[in-house]
């Protein structure tokens, strides 16, 4: 029980670090430009190869974790981050730099389809669990850029790599030293899911658990990349603009309590259920923010994030109910490369139809990736009922 624990513990600290470790640079890059003597285009950019090789390298990542250790290839992940930090902290020039953020990119990839099968493995409470795990990586986000500036502040811009670098360096060292190998080998997992999906029915729901994955992760990057301009443009007549940082701030710390909720819910409540009930309350949330202005605006974004990571938390246990231990590294390895490399495709999006439309249009498209993500989500829901009728009655559901 301990073991188990202390495996939680950990997966709950990479998720923090892996979210954190890449929004460093985002925030060191407005202290670069003197520094480095280059434009903020020009530095900004080399973050772009970092953000492909998150996305990109979760499926080899994912593939290599159910044909070998999972637990090695999480310290892989810690050590990996700690160099890719230390070497920018070192960079002398921008080549240097770019060459470290791609190497973090690599190492950051890891997490996801690593650590959620772990998760799944480990968990006590899934939805408990798989909530305050989101929680974890929800707070790698809002803290990354206050500590980071903060850091640049007191000691300097490579203080802001070195420092999580050093923290990364301990979490492994401790990670190795708290846990143990896991007791089933790559060759001995599970090969039967939870709820056994066979033929047509198994090929229709990963179908629609990709339209999912790929319109939720365009919705999710779209409003968290938006919300601060949203704000600054539909709300500023009523809030001083000193304040519309933490007005964004506040809003996305909804995204926090809704996993916290959806995770007790999902373990009295059928979670393909409550992913359909989500999908409907997607829609709702970025509609009424088309429509939406001042404070009515508020509540609108609200809802829309809320929904945004329920998603998450529910979609991956239903996932897990639904995939056999032996493939779950590539399958949610499938599953955050489609969200993550959504990200290219949302500011895309925001550039090219905010210069003609402002955000009336860009919030229009992205209900339109609502609905497709409202349509998926009930699909898996009845396909998902078909299949838990099929279960003996005396197999209790999750």
């Amino acid at each position: 029980m301990e073991e188990t624990r202390n495996h939680l513990r950990f997966i709950n600290i990479a998720h923090f670090l892996d979210h954190y470790v890449l929004l460093v640079f985002p925030t060191v890059v407005i202290g670069l430009e003197s520094a480095l003597g280059r434009s903020y285009a020009e530095l900004i950019a080399l973050s772009t190869a970092c953000f492909v090789a998150f996305g990109l390298f979760s499926l080899p990542w994912g593939w290599l974790a159910d044909h070998w250790s999972r637990r090695k290839i999480m310290a892989i992940f810690f050590f990996g981050c700690a160099l890719s930090l230390s070497l920018a902290a070192a960079a002398p020039n921008v080549y240097w730099l770019a060459a470290a953020l791609l190497l973090l990119g690599i190492f950051a990839a890891i997490y996801h389809p690593v650590g959620i099968p772990m998760l799944v493995t480990n968990a006590q409470d899934r939805g408990r669990d798989f909530a305050r795990n989101g929680v974890w990586g929800n707070f790698g986000v809002a803290f990354a850029p206050g500590i980071t500036a903060a850091l640049m502040a007191w000691t300097g811009w490579r203080a802001a790599f070195i420092v999580p670098a050093v923290v990364c360096m301990i979490a492994g060292i401790a990670y190795l030293y708290f846990t143990k190998e896991e007791k089933d080998k790559a060759g001995q997992r599970v090969k039967v899911a939870e709820v056994p999906l066979a033929g047509a029915m198994m090929v229709s729901v990963f179908a629609f658990f990709a339209l999912m994955a790929f319109s939720g992760g365009t919705i999710f990057n779209v409003l968290t990349i938006a919300i601060p301009k949203i704000v600054d443009e539909r709300m500023a007549q009523e809030i001083p603009l000193v304040l519309l940082g933490s007005v964004a701030t506040g809003v996305l710390l909804f995204g926090g309590v809704a996993q916290l909720t959806v995770g007790r819910l999902v373990s009295r409540y059928a979670p393909h259920i409550l992913l359909a009930g989500i999908g409907v309350l997607q829609v709702a949330g970025v509609v009424w923010a088309y429509f939406a202005s001042g404070p009515a605006l508020m509540g609108a974004l609200i809802v829309s994030i809320a929904a945004i990571y329920a998603q998450v938390t529910v979609g991956d246990v239903v996932i897990a109910r639904y995939t056999a231990d032996a493939w779950r590294g590539r399958v949610f390895a499938v599953r955050f490369f489609l969200a993550f490399i959504s990200s290219g495709l949302a500011v895309s999006i925001i550039a090219a139809l905010h210069g003609k439309g402002g955000f009336a249009l860009v919030l229009l498209v992205t209900a339109a990736f609502a609905v497709a993500f409202m349509i998926s989500t009930g699909m898996i829901s009845l396909l998902a009922n078909r299949a838990e009728s099929r279960l003996p009655s005396t197999q209790p559901a999750e």
